[in-house]
């Protein structure tokens, strides 16, 4: 950066706003009190043109003093200052069209994976990988929300921002309810990536139940020089050896380690070769036990980038046994997805849950796009929890996806269609009054006739924009193609055709498809297949159609459900 431009502004209200234009060049800006000491850097495109948002950087601590903004540019002259607003500024500010109803969304900026999920005292924590000064990647922290449901979000502050060591990647959080890592009893730890030259893991801790962090005045607590990639730590605990284990993403394994006081680490084995896909980098791993029958299975997450069945990144899993020692899978058809669609990656489970039961969440978008979509003031959000189990699919064994149950709390207004036999088109215009684009569809149908080739649900509005589901019969695959489904041109690859799923051998099929303004979810057979894809369209899809070809099934229940608007 070739020059340096220093504002000093007294501050009188709670925030200060940055004019912002993503095709501008990056500054390095950086916020010093009155003895010059820095209390704040990151990088952002700050502009002397058209802004196309503003940033907003609480600076309430220091109502009534001066503070100086130091912006590093080769872009920029001293009258940025007269752009620059010291203002009251409210995340209400930041509805626009594409922002979900009822998905998680960062009040500002860039979301990307979740990180140390926990629950405590009957709330849930959501730690994501965030960007709080722009809308692209960058700027790495620890963005936060809580809530007592998984549906309703309350806000929090940054809880972990870059440092001398880097910036802060993936990673998870315990509950330490013995003190094994003697910084108090039921402390909560996090464990995460510092990234800069190179990638080592890193602790902090906090007595508040995780609004705020210290930073352990040791790190890094592990690293490894001859890694290039070596991230994601995710920690718990394993009952049979009385240890804590580290399942890290290690290049195109696995790699874990164990620890009798969460500070110093021994490695023990690697997972990953010869098995699974191995297109890409593997990333966000998570071990964990399931029932499976009356045994029980460990289930490994590994998330790929790029490697997904439909390009891009997704998740694998891989069944079979870990001993506290080694991970040894099940001989099953790897590679395995627990999402078909293009845009679920880099879902974990929340530790600590109620009743031990398995709940997960995902990033909602894909590596292919994700820092080109049109929206403004926010870029990503999450999926739907869900709860995860073992299921059997063609007779083999498989992870299934499901939304948990507290979503039905959102239903506001119910409408049901009739049942009929149907072996042509079938077409509801208007199936919702006031439409926003946040809802629910549930279809169940029998095969009456095994000539059925295909079956086929269109959502649409009447911009010609449509979003398509095929159940193909004969090659049982199920395809979503969102080519045609409103905005598209931002990213060649966000348009491509056909998003393939296998589709189970049955007479019975359950579809349960959540709308929510920028994203569509559907899980069918109560998630033995999820397919989990945005969409952009001008204007809610309001209309629905159904063909079937060469055959007649049996439409045994129909019904919609308008959802509710979490942001009011």
């Amino acid at each position: 950066m070739k020059d340096i431009i220093n504002l000093n502004i007294r501050i009188k209200e709670d925030f200060i706003l940055l004019p912002i234009n993503d095709a501008d060049p990056i500054s390095i800006i950086t916020f010093r009190d009155e003895t010059d000491q820095s209390i704040l850097q990151f990088t952002a495109s700050i502009t002397q043109n058209t802004a196309t948002y503003w940033l907003p950087i609480d600076i309430s601590n220091y109502k009534g003093h001066h503070i100086t903004i130091q912006i590093a540019s080769n872009n920029l002259t001293p009258d940025i200052k007269n752009v620059i607003d010291n203002t009251q500024y409210l995340p209400s500010n930041n509805r626009e069209e594409y922002r979900p109803e009822y998905h998680y969304s960062a009040p500002f900026g860039w979301i990307n994976d979740p990180n140390g999920l926990f629950y405590k005292n009957g709330v849930y924590h959501l730690y994501f990988q965030h960007n709080p000064f722009g809308t692209k990647w960058g700027n790495m922290s620890w963005g936060h929300a809580s809530s007592k449901d998984l549906i309703k979000w309350e806000n929090h502050p940054v809880a972990l921002l870059p440092d001398e060591m880097g910036e802060i990647f993936s990673g998870s959080i315990i509950i330490d309810k013995e003190n094994n890592a003697l910084l108090g009893s039921d402390m909560t730890l996090a464990f995460y990536t510092s990234a800069k030259e190179n990638q080592v893991q890193c602790l902090a801790y906090s007595n508040d139940n995780g609004i705020t962090f210290t930073k352990f005045n040791e790190n890094p607590i592990l690293k490894d020089e001859d890694k290039k990639d070596f991230r994601d730590p995710k920690v718990f605990w394993h009952n049979g050896t009385k240890k804590w284990i580290m399942a890290l993403a290690t290049g195109q394994s696995i790699t874990f380690y164990s620890s009798s006081d969460l500070k110093g680490w021994e490695r023990l084995s690697e997972f990953g070769k010869g098995i699974g896909s191995h297109k890409g980098v593997w990333e966000c791993p998570d071990l964990f036990e399931l029932k499976s029958g009356k045994k029980k299975k460990w289930v490994l997450l590994v998330s790929i980038n790029p490697g997904g069945p439909n390009g891009g990144n997704a998740t694998q899993y891989f069944l079979g046994d870990f001993d506290g020692h080694t991970f040894t899978a099940d001989p099953l058809s790897y590679p395995l997805w627990l999402d078909y669609g293009r845009d679920n990656y880099a879902g974990v489970t929340w530790h600590n849950c109620p009743k031990n039961n398995k709940t997960y969440i995902g990033w909602m978008s894909n590596w292919d796009y994700a820092n080109d979509l049109p929206t403004q003031h926010f870029k990503n959000v999450m999926t739907l929890p869900r709860t995860i189990d073992i299921a059997t699919f063609n007779k083999q064994l498989i992870l299934k996806t499901y939304p948990i149950k507290e979503v039905k709390k959102l239903r506001i207004e119910k409408k049901d269609f009739s049942t009929r036999l149907l072996n042509r088109m079938f077409i509801i215009k208007s199936f919702l009054e006031d439409n926003q684009g946040a809802y629910e569809v549930i279809l169940e149908f029998d095969i009456v006739e095994n000539t059925t080739s295909s079956v086929s649900i269109t959502l649409f509005n009447e911009n010609n924009e449509k979003l398509n589901f095929n159940l193909d019969l004969r090659k049982y695959l199920l395809t979503t193609n969102r080519s045609a489904s409103g905005i598209t041109k931002f990213n060649k690859k966000f348009s491509q055709g056909d998003i393939i799923a296998p589709l189970e051998k049955t007479n019975r099929y359950k579809i349960k498809l959540y709308i929510d303004k920028c994203s569509s979810e559907l899980f069918l057979n109560k998630g033995k297949i999820a397919s989990t894809n945005l969409i952009f369209p001008s204007e809610p899809y309001n209309n629905i159609r159904i063909d079937v070809s060469d055959g007649v099934i049996d439409i045994t229940k129909f019904r919609i459900y308008k959802l509710a608007d979490l942001n009011n």
